[in-house]
């Protein structure tokens, strides 16, 4: 069974965010929905544990919201519209420092 990671949000050479999931791509839908890019449009989440050759792995995304209807089975207190976040993986990157 997989275990959930963290994956910091790199801005720059900042890290803001801390986003979980068991992937890296659940990771970079959560924050594809909340909107949160670099300058260059892409979602860049650092792995929190280093793989055995010492490197920290850095998953970089292109994401985008989309709105769309809501389901036929959604609840009544849901919004006509919705936000749906689609990303798709560029390239990984590996860090020796960070």
């Amino acid at each position: 069974m997989d275990t959930v990671k963290q994956y910091s949000l790199r801005i720059g050479s900042k890290e803001k965010h801390v986003f979980t999931g068991r992937s890296p791509r659940a990771a970079a839908l959560k924050a594809a929905s909340r909107g949160l890019k670099d300058n260059e449009g892409l979602i860049k989440l650092r792995e929190h544990s280093r793989k055995k050759d010492g490197k920290w792995r850095l998953h970089v995304f292109k994401g985008k919201v989309v709105k769309v209807k809501k389901p036929d089975n959604a609840p009544d207190w849901m919004p006509n519209m919705i936000n749906k976040p689609s990303v798709k993986k560029v390239r990984l990157d590996k860090l020796s420092k960070i």
